[in-house]
């Protein structure tokens, strides 16, 4: 049962805000990095993917926030996915300093778009589904590792997710591209997040089996 009014107690909306930055950084980022993905694509091709990309991480997310509680109770899931989100974090450190885009020639247009393509749209297609499942995953994980002591706000925190992916991705990259800093916080919280999902998943915590005790360490 859902007790909205944890919400509005210290600590709910100390944790609200905390849900709220992840989503938005996280959110930025996979448009960022499905952008970056889609690079040396001719522009027809790379709105296809870009669509393909959104959508598939819709799904992804709204599959994982129907059981994200449930995920964090699978023994060596919290830990792995502490690691996974701290890979998120350092490839969105080197996004803070982006690279250049790259527009492909279209071979079925007359005109020179620019340099020929070099990657085909299945490649960049897998490519996009790949990181779509792995930060889908991270995300619910760490909203749902940041808010689960606060089931009101991890339900919000989920809901708030899908919507910025499904309707507000571009709106919160431009965002994120405008005010900095929401990017440098939203990193400096997602690598807390990792560090501590790592710490319970090796030694343990509520209603989490730590690997330090599967593997008879401790």
């Amino acid at each position: 049962m859902l007790n909205f009014a944890d919400i509005f107690t210290t600590a709910g909306l100390v944790t609200l805000g905390q849900v709220i930055l992840i989503d938005l950084t996280m959110a930025g980022d996979n448009v960022v990095i499905i952008g970056t993905l889609t690079s040396g694509l001719p522009a027809r091709d790379r709105r296809k993917v870009i669509s393909l990309g959104v959508g598939l991480a819709l799904v992804f997310l709204v599959g994982f926030a129907l059981i994200a509680t449930q995920l964090l109770k699978v023994t060596g899931l919290l830990f792995g996915g502490g690691l996974l989100l701290l890979w998120v974090a350092y490839n969105m450190l080197r996004e803070l300093r982006p690279a250049p885009d790259v527009t492909a020639d279209d071979p079925l247009t007359p005109a020179v778009e620019g340099p020929p393509a070099s990657k085909t749209f299945l490649q960049a297609a897998i490519q996009v589904a790949i990181a779509d499942l792995s930060m889908s995953l991270d995300n619910v994980l760490a909203v749902a590792a940041a808010a689960r002591q606060h089931p009101a706000v991890l339900f919000i925190g989920l809901a708030l997710s899908v919507t910025f992916m499904g309707v507000a991705a571009s709106v919160v990259a431009r965002l994120i591209h405008r005010f900095h800093w929401i990017a440098w916080a939203g990193l400096v919280l997602i690598l807390y997040v990792a560090l501590k999902m790592i710490y319970e998943g090796w030694v343990g915590g509520d209603e989490v089996l730590g690997l330090r005790s599967v593997l008879g360490l401790g």
